[in-house]
């Protein structure tokens, strides 16, 4: 069930959003630190993970890449630890019926591409991890909106691409909220308050909120 989020239309102003030169530098100069401490620190959690993922039986590469889209519409490739079985993409079309979120996303909580070890690193978050690599190189920040799939853009509204305004994040603030039991209207909604608020310590709350999670999961799946 989705939460009830009170949303109200909000159009942002993209030449104040971007003109932000002392907060987008100390934001750069934060996520290289941290996505470095971060794979330094977690190398052994990712040989661990490396070893349970090519060890359960779906025969397929530890590592999943995909094409996302960035800030401004830039394309580039998302790295994940692979949940799902290796033909997973081919299989999405014969399960868009049972979608469970309105607008340009899918969301199935049972859903059966998803393998053992999966669904295990999903719950924690544990997927999302090898995307430090693209903070590091500055495809991505810590904090900011999701990074859609080429062809859920191509579905988005005007009102919607405004998620495109700011480099994307490794988590956000409709991450902390409710992450799947979000609707993707909700998700556009928070994003853009995201956008709209942004600053170090609304950052730094963030990050501490997904720490949380990730200990103690919301609705992940």
């Amino acid at each position: 069930m989705e939460e009830n989020i009170k949303r109200k239309t909000i159009w942002l102003d993209p030449k104040k959003v971007q003109d932000r030169p002392v907060y987008f530098t100390c934001k750069r100069i934060f996520d290289i630190i941290a996505s470095s401490l971060g794979l330094i620190l977690l190398s052994p959690l990712f040989l661990v993970l490396s070893i349970l993922i090519k060890c359960d039986g779906s025969h397929g590469k530890v590592f999943y890449t995909q094409e996302r889209v960035g800030c401004n519409g830039d394309i580039f490739k998302m790295y994940k630890f692979r949940s799902m079985i290796p033909n997973a993409d081919q299989k999405l079309a014969e399960l868009k019926k049972f979608n469970e979120v309105d607008g340009a996303m899918f969301k199935m909580k049972d859903d059966p591409r998803v393998t053992r070890v999966g669904r295990f690193i999903r719950k924690y978050s544990l997927d999302e991890l090898p995307q430090l690599v693209n903070v590091l190189i500055g495809e991505m920040s810590l904090v900011g909106p999701r990074p859609p799939l080429p062809k859920e853009v191509a579905e988005y509204t005007e009102y919607d691409r405004q998620r495109l305004l700011v480099k994307p994040g490794c988590t956000g603030l409709w991450q902390v909220t409710g992450r799947n039991n979000v609707g993707f209207d909700d998700m556009v909604y928070l994003d853009i308050v995201y956008i709209m608020n942004s600053g170090f310590w609304f950052d730094l709350k963030i990050i501490c909120k997904t720490v949380q999670i990730m200990v103690v999961p919301n609705a992940a799946y």
